[in-house]
C-alpha cells in the first residue's frame, strides 16, 4: 500500500473532525452537569430562605403577642401574604 498526500490530508481531516466531534460531545456534558449542580444550589438555597421566612414570622409573631404594635403587625401581614402566595403558586415546569 503507497501512502501518498492526498491520504495524510484525508486521514488528517478525519482526526480533525473527530476531535471537533468529541469537543462538542464534552462540552453538551460539562454544560448539562453544570446545569445540574446550579440547579441543585438553587434548591439549596430556596430551602434556606424558606427557613429564614419561618423563624421571621415566629418572630413577628412573639412581637405581636407581647404587645408590639405598628410596623410589627405590618410586617406580619405582608409576610403571610407572600407566604401564602408561594405556597399556592403553580409551577410551570
Amino acid at each position: 500500500m503507497y501512502i501518498d498526500a492526498d491520504t495524510i490530508n484525508n486521514l488528517a481531516k478525519l482526526v480533525g473532525s473527530l476531535a471537533v466531534l468529541g469537543g462538542v460531545v464534552v462540552a453538551a456534558y460539562k454544560y448539562i452537569e453544570r446545569d445540574k449542580h446550579q440547579s441543585k444550589l438553587i434548591q439549596d438555597i430556596q430551602e434556606e430562605q424558606t427557613l429564614l421566612c419561618y423563624g421571621i414570622k415566629a418572630c413577628l409573631q412573639g412581637l405581636a403577642e407581647q404587645g408590639c404594635n405598628g410596623p410589627v403587625h405590618e410586617a406580619l401581614d405582608k409576610l403571610d401574604k407572600h407566604l401564602n402566595k408561594k405556597a399556592h403558586k403553580v409551577d410551570a415546569a
